[in-house]
């Protein structure tokens, strides 16, 4: 027969022990308040044995349940409370330093601020500080809690790493912790000419609450094919672990790269074994961009452009021309075809300021090309509102927690 483990015995401090013997717990220890020493197990023989061995002069100084004993327990108890506050505090103030510093950063990281302004933040708020806080009694103490602000260049660059690092953590725990998940692919070009593929992922938990989040971005350097575009995607699904049998349904903006019959972006994933079989749909906002620019809007746009053109491409012009305007009124925008909701704003602005860019082209002795003719007008302001609604119509269809159901209706609506 095997004889069952014997349990260990647990111990409670009594509060009484402390008038009796002098000690009390600290951080689950029994601690002697006189020579400060630890006592492992809390049992009353224990610390009768203490006491009397050691400390038998405070049985005869301090009789029991006197007066005289309460106030010397007291004392100590506080001088024991002080000892440990001196190493707490520092501490304390250390921490709270850290976490100004990861705020600072996490601000200048927001904003998209340089690592360098860090100090120029700590140098603002001790200019500050000086004078906001010359009636405080504790200033010396608040500028010098700014001046242990560390916020170096590289102390900001190691805050901004963390937290980017901690953002990762949470996406990787959202993703392994989600019922199922949606992807959507943008692929557009930035400012330098690169195609940048953009992947967000949509995810639902048990609990049927959605979160959305940008999974990564891709830079294609080379060509941006159905295949090139996959491979990258496949890169980064490999990379990040995404766990592929949750996937529900991608969606892509429509191009042709994304839904080729044969060598399209949609196809090659669903013919890859590691995916599993997804709906596939496409982009109502890249949908209302190709309605937009079948719109035949060349006669309206090349006049506009080129009024615009020459007035704000010369320095001399656009500030005569502004010399015109009244006081607070805003001056004519520039418009480009890769932000094509920018078309709205260009011909309201170009409409509201008609009047005064006849009269300057007068001035000028440029040629007003069917400028005050009525069928352009009427043109013009169709073009207007038409491109308006179309831009407030976008602002609409974008934002996060956004369903098929919100955008169809915002669709309808219009």
């Amino acid at each position: 027969m095997s004889s069952k483990p014997k349990k260990s015995k647990t111990y409670h401090f009594n509060e009484e022990w402390e008038l009796d013997y002098f000690f009390t717990m600290v951080n689950d220890k029994c601690r002697c308040l006189i020579c400060l020493t630890s006592i492992a197990i809390a049992k009353k023989g224990n610390l009768e044995r203490h006491f009397l061995a050691l400390h038998n002069k405070y049985q005869t100084d301090y009789p029991p349940n006197s007066e005289l004993r309460k106030h010397k327990v007291r004392g100590l108890k506080t001088q024991l409370t002080n000892q440990q506050n001196v190493f707490k505090k520092p501490m304390l103030k250390s921490q709270a330093v850290t976490t100004a510093s990861f705020k600072v950063s996490y601000l200048l990281a927001k904003n998209c601020k340089p690592f360098s302004d860090g100090e120029f933040v700590k140098e603002i708020f001790l200019e500050m500080s000086d004078s906001l806080f010359n009636d405080f009694k504790n200033k010396s103490e608040i500028i010098a809690a700014i001046q242990d602000l560390q916020l170096s260049r590289n102390t900001v660059m190691r805050r901004i790493e963390k937290m980017s690092g901690n953002v990762k953590e949470q996406l990787y725990n959202d993703i392994n912790r989600c019922s199922c998940f949606s992807l959507q692919c943008d692929e557009s070009t930035d400012i330098s000419d690169t195609a940048q593929l953009l992947v967000f992922i949509r995810m639902v938990f048990k609990d049927f609450t959605c979160k959305e989040e940008l999974l990564g971005m891709i830079s294609l350097k080379e060509r941006t094919r159905g295949v090139d575009i996959f491979k990258a995607f496949k890169n980064l699904l490999n990379d990040l672990k995404v766990p592929l049998f949750k996937l529900v349904s991608i969606t892509t903006d429509g191009a042709a790269a994304m839904l080729g019959r044969i060598n399209g972006f949609i196809t090659l994933c669903q013919n890859e074994d590691k995916f599993p079989a997804f709906l596939s749909y496409h982009c109502i906002i890249h949908q209302q961009v190709l309605a937009s620019k079948r719109l035949n809007t060349k006669e309206v746009m090349d006049i506009a452009f080129k009024i615009v053109n020459s007035i704000r491409g010369s320095s001399l012009k656009r500030r005569l021309f502004q010399l015109q305007l009244d006081e607070g009124q805003p001056e004519l925008l520039l418009h480009t075809d890769v932000r094509w909701l920018s078309r709205g704003k260009f011909l309201q602005r170009f409409r509201d300021l008609l009047p005064e860019i006849i009269d300057f082209l007068h001035e000028q002795g440029g040629k007003c090309e069917n400028i005050n003719d009525e069928t352009w007008l009427s043109d013009l302001a169709f073009l207007t509102d038409f491109t308006s609604i179309l831009s407030h119509l976008n602002l609409e269809l974008q934002g996060k927690n956004k369903t098929v159901i919100d955008m169809i209706s915002c669709i309808d609506y219009i």
